[in-house]
């Protein structure tokens, strides 16, 4: 019994990498190179979370997400954040309808955010109280108007794009919001080899078609999979050492933090390190998550959950150069262990 158990939950992992590397494949029609961002978009989707990218205009932020869209056969919303944006323009508002009789009723119409994929473009350019409209749907799953609650379609994704912070006209996200993004991930220039595809890509004549690969019902057949991925005690104690380590009032605290840390980690780091390497794990073809694993996606799940203080500006330090030393420092304390 135990032996049939195994062989199928085995062929349910490769099923699952499997249908990973189509949407991979599908997504590479379009994305030339990228892997580490297309791969972080995969892994906060089927975690249940949401995504920041930042980088330049232009880097292919938003085809990414279309084109994930168009792979995943899910519903695509865009909303373009500029300073005059208001948070009905996101959640919906109340319109006054007349039926053939005359008579008036209040319905709501439900706003952009009502998809499964939801790409808020630049979001750093909107003021706010218009960026705060996205904190209830993206925590709760859920859009309150007056007193009825509406609830989001799963799967529900919201992928936030903003423009490096020195840029002009845009304004910091509030830390209440930062922390409700499963990852931030920094999306670089592509490499001279890459841009040369590009270009390629760009003189020809056809129109690439992206074949669908997954529905909802086969993406929470792969998330129930995910879930199935075991975390040893020890790798555990791992990723809450990785968070004490950025907390710069505890005892466990890295000397690093203690000097340029002015807040560390939420407790939902923690929760973002196991949950994000459990589809890691998964992506890679195994059913139980590793120290790798946890230091593979360190970064880009704790870069935007850490606040330096003002001696990390004025010594050129950066969240990506504190959480390098900070995750080295863990890493060998446990291998110590």
């Amino acid at each position: 019994m135990t032996y049939n158990v195994r062989v199928g939950s085995e062929a349910a992992l490769q099923s699952a990498v499997k249908k990973l590397n189509q949407v991979r494949d599908e997504i590479a029609k379009v994305i030339v190179g990228q892997r580490d961002v297309v791969d972080g978009v995969l892994i906060c989707l089927l975690a249940a979370g949401h995504v920041l990218l930042e980088g330049v205009p232009g880097l292919g932020k938003t085809t990414l997400l279309r084109t994930l869209a168009r792979a995943l056969h899910l519903k695509y919303s865009r909303i373009q954040f500029t300073p005059d944006l208001m948070p009905a323009d996101i959640v919906g508002s109340m319109i006054i309808e007349t039926d053939d009789r005359g008579s008036k009723a209040l319905r709501f119409q439900p706003g952009p955010i009502f998809a499964n994929l939801v790409l808020a473009d630049e979001i750093n350019r909107a003021t706010p109280k218009t960026q705060s409209a996205l904190l209830e749907a993206m925590q709760e799953r859920t859009v309150t108007s007056g007193t009825t609650t509406h609830e989001l379609e799963m799967p529900f994704l919201v992928m936030a794009t903003q423009n490096p912070i020195e840029m002009e006209g845009t304004y910091p996200l509030p830390e209440a919001q930062l922390d409700r993004f499963l990852m931030k991930i920094l999306v670089a220039y592509p490499s001279r080899e890459e841009l040369n595809r590009i270009v390629e890509r760009t003189i020809q004549q056809e129109e690439t078609h992206v074949e669908p690969v997954l529905d909802r019902a086969a993406i929470q057949e792969v998330r129930s999979v995910c879930r199935q991925v075991l975390v040893a005690p020890h790798v555990q104690e791992m990723a809450i050492a990785l968070v004490m380590a950025t907390q710069p009032e505890q005892r466990e605290a890295h000397e690093l933090a203690r000097k340029y840390i002015r807040y560390g980690s939420s407790p939902r780091g923690a929760q973002a390190l196991v949950e994000c390497g459990r589809v890691l794990a998964l992506m890679r073809g195994r059913y139980h998550l590793s120290i790798d694993d946890i230091q593979t996606i360190a970064a880009a799940v704790l870069r935007h959950r850490i606040i330096l203080n003002f001696d990390a500006h004025a010594d050129g330090q950066t969240p990506d150069s504190i959480l390098s030393a900070i995750i080295q420092g863990v890493t060998k304390q446990a291998s110590a262990a």
